[in-house]
């Protein structure tokens, strides 16, 4: 699943890096030298920051609409980070659980008869339903 929230790049001063907020994630800051290292840091450790709610139950907050994201110097701007969580996760969380399910045996033929992936689709709609909840 993917997730795109809204962030702040403020230039340093010598012009040399960025120092990245992302204003949905209370403390969740990140920085690079270069404008692509920067994101590729920002969108890591915003990744990081959801999965470590994730895996203690807690609600991930819903992103704010990238318009209502306000800068407090002109030379700040704001951009879009994409984190797919299902790569981020294969990456870097090791911890599994085994979950059983139960569904009718009609479903279950439909969905093998279709190449379902019943672990993926049933992780799908859990990250799905993480900023649902908050909305």
């Amino acid at each position: 699943m993917k997730l795109i929230y809204p962030a702040i790049f403020t230039p340093y001063f010598d012009e040399s890096g960025y120092e990245v907020t992302i204003p949905d994630l209370s403390g969740c800051t990140a920085s690079g030298d270069t404008l692509e290292e920067a994101i590729d840091e920002a969108v890591d450790q915003a990744s990081m920051w959801i999965m470590s709610r994730m895996e203690k139950g807690e609600e991930v907050p819903p992103a704010s609409a990238y318009s209502d994201i306000r800068t407090d110097d002109e030379d700040d701007f704001v951009s879009l980070l994409v984190l797919d969580m299902g790569a981020y996760s294969e990456a870097h969380s090791k911890k599994v659980v085994r979950k059983n399910i139960t569904i009718p045996a009609w479903l279950n033929a439909y969905g093998e008869a279709k190449h379902v992936n019943f672990s993926r689709l049933l992780q799908n709609a859990l990250l799905g339903l993480t900023q649902k909840s908050e909305k």
